[in-house]
């Protein structure tokens, strides 16, 4: 059996930077054992699989997963499913099983995608600072689809020389957005997730639809720029409309082929 499947960089206007996800159509739900197989194949931060929907609330169904687990809510690998599956259309929407309906926009030479946002209050946590290496203000999610800390550090140089001990990050089973006002941009981060398999995601959507809202009430405006510091890097507008982070990239295809099972 052969599986098409494309590799798209998201969150980038060139190849090799942004995210890199794998997008593969499906006309139904295997095993979850396959697709996790398949996820850890690819060995990328994400796999989205997507089958067509059949209630009418969405074009799709997506579900995301890394090469160790299934999670909640994945931005760069809903945006690059967007790209896959747009053709002439002006939007596409995903039906998720945890995030709810997620609409991924065409705009201009890019996409906007949005998110539920994930609201964060303090949360001292010593463990957390210590495994990460930083000093600064820990934020703990108080709601949204997954578990997520945001640790605010003193300066942008302090996001960009942080280097967790990932043997130590990886008992702490949240994503850890570790952020700054900017130099590039007016806010950057850095995310790191290794409970989750991925020691560092190079741009993480879902990191930044907790970042949208954090960030919107500091800078005491609704719209901004970001900038993810991985050694990829990359660029994205944020928006918070209410409840949901607005989030606007573009996409590149870099690879398309076949999966043979």
């Amino acid at each position: 059996m052969a599986m098409p499947f494309t590799v798209v960089d998201a969150f980038a206007d060139r190849p090799f930077a942004g995210n890199p996800a794998a997008v593969m159509p499906l006309d139904a739900w295997p095993d979850d054992a396959l697709l996790q197989s398949i996820a850890l194949e690819h060995n990328l931060s994400e796999t989205a699989f997507v089958v067509p929907a059949s209630d009418g609330e969405a074009e799709y169904e997506l579900r995301w997963f890394t090469p160790t687990v299934e999670i909640a809510m994945c931005g760069h690998a809903t945006l690059a499913s967007g790209h896959v599956l747009m053709g002439t259309r002006d939007a596409v929407r995903f039906a998720t099983r945890k995030a709810g309906v997620l609409i991924v926009r065409r705009e201009g030479d890019g996409y906007t995608l949005d998110l539920p946002v994930t609201r964060v209050a303090p949360a001292p946590d010593v463990a957390l600072l210590a495994a990460l290496g930083v000093e600064g203000e820990v934020f703990a999610s108080v709601s949204g689809a997954q578990e997520t800390s945001i640790i605010l550090v003193k300066d942008a140089a302090t996001v960009h020389a942080c280097t967790p001990d990932m043997a130590a990050l990886s008992a702490c089973h949240v994503m850890a957005i570790v952020t700054a006002p900017g130099d590039i941009a007016d806010v950057v981060s850095r995310v790191f997730v290794p409970a989750w398999g991925v020691d560092e995601d190079p741009v993480t959507g879902s990191a930044h639809a907790a970042l949208t809202p954090f960030w919107a009430e500091r800078l005491g405006r609704d719209r901004f720029t970001a900038f993810q510091a991985s050694a990829r890097g990359g660029h994205l507008t944020c928006t918070l409309d209410g409840d949901r982070a607005v989030l606007g990239g573009q996409c590149v295809t870099v690879m398309r082929g076949e999966l043979l099972l």
